[in-house]
């Protein structure tokens, strides 16, 4: 009977296999140089631990040429967006416009998703899904006559304080015209004033000049009269004043104090000029009186003043416009 010879292996060998063992790794799935898309999983030592290189892999292919845009541009104006638009769009682009009165701004979305139905049982990925990442931003600058003005409107001023905000914003202010300081509509006004004429007779209010404004927040005096009775002269508006009591000047003659007044700012930075009545009322507080100034309907005039942006925004780029916010772009 032969006997096999038992064979001691090399201690060399051995080392050589066992290093093998330990150190080599082994590809579970090996992607292609020019797909992006394919995972890439190796096996390593530690227990043959899987790990995930396509992060890695995708982050190398990327070291010299993106795979694709991405970032979002904030533009100083209006014409920067629109050039912005002109030079990136393609098929899905669109733009969205945010009317916030406090925060308004025009976006646009270059990569935007494909127009149709969504097809997510698709196995190759949604074919009309866009990555939604290079974007654009502009954010209308309020103007500083419009914050300032928004800012006191409906607050409470003493006479001081009132004088000091007119004599600083005097030059927003405009003294009415003839027909405006008649109340009279009529086909030879323009027609600017024949909307603050109807304003005004809307709510029984009567406009007043800025050297009135200035005159009474110097000298201004009330004297509270004591029957508490109410008159109101509907044709002028005088009285419209919106008081429990009847206020006298320093004679004894009722108070004759206009409620409205004019002023012409633009609502955005650099903007076009919008004229929009300012509701003035008074009250007595005590010994002291309070003033406040208020515009009247200003979101008429911020949603005139948006409207004709995107409108040039939508003349000069040719996209689809949505008013609202965008959806987040995906990861």
């Amino acid at each position: 009977m032969t006997t096999t010879p038992t064979v001691t292996p090399n201690v060399a060998e051995t080392v050589r296999d066992m290093m093998k063992e330990v150190s080599g790794f082994e590809y579970i799935i090996q992607g292609e140089d020019a797909d992006f898309t394919t995972a890439e999983l190796i096996t390593l030592p530690q227990g043959r631990k899987v790990e995930d290189l396509t992060s890695l892999r995708r982050k190398a292919a990327e070291f010299l040429k993106p795979a694709r845009r991405s970032g979002t541009a904030k533009l100083a104006d209006l014409a920067s967006l629109i050039g912005w638009a002109n030079r990136f769009k393609g098929s899905s682009s669109v733009l969205y416009a945010n009317p916030d009165m406090a925060a308004p701004s025009l976006t646009c979305i270059a990569d935007y998703h494909e127009e149709g139905p969504s097809n997510a049982s698709d196995p190759a990925g949604e074919p009309t899904a866009r990555h939604c990442h290079h974007r654009a931003i502009y954010n209308f600058p309020l103007s500083d006559e419009w914050k300032a003005w928004m800012a006191i409107a409906g607050g409470a001023l003493d006479k001081d304080e009132m004088g000091e905000f007119i004599e600083a914003n005097a030059k927003d202010i405009l003294d009415p015209t003839p027909p405006i300081l008649s109340l009279s509509v009529s086909d030879k006004n323009e027609p600017w004033e024949n909307r603050l004429i109807k304003t005004a007779q809307q709510i029984e209010g009567r406009y007043g000049q800025l050297a009135q404004l200035l005159a009474m927040s110097r000298r201004f005096q009330v004297y509270e009269t004591s029957d508490l009775t109410v008159k109101t002269n509907r044709d002028t508006g005088e009285a419209e004043i919106q008081f429990l009591n009847e206020h006298k000047d320093a004679d004894g003659a009722p108070l004759k104090v206009p409620n409205l007044i004019i002023i012409a700012i633009p609502v955005f930075r650099n903007g076009a000029l919008y004229r929009m009545p300012v509701r003035f009322r008074y009250r007595k507080s005590g010994a002291s009186v309070k003033f406040t100034l208020s515009l009247y309907n200003p979101e008429k005039s911020f949603q005139a003043a948006f409207e004709e942006a995107l409108e040039q925004a939508k003349a000069e780029i040719e996209l689809p416009l949505f008013q609202g916010v965008p959806e987040a772009s995906s990861n």
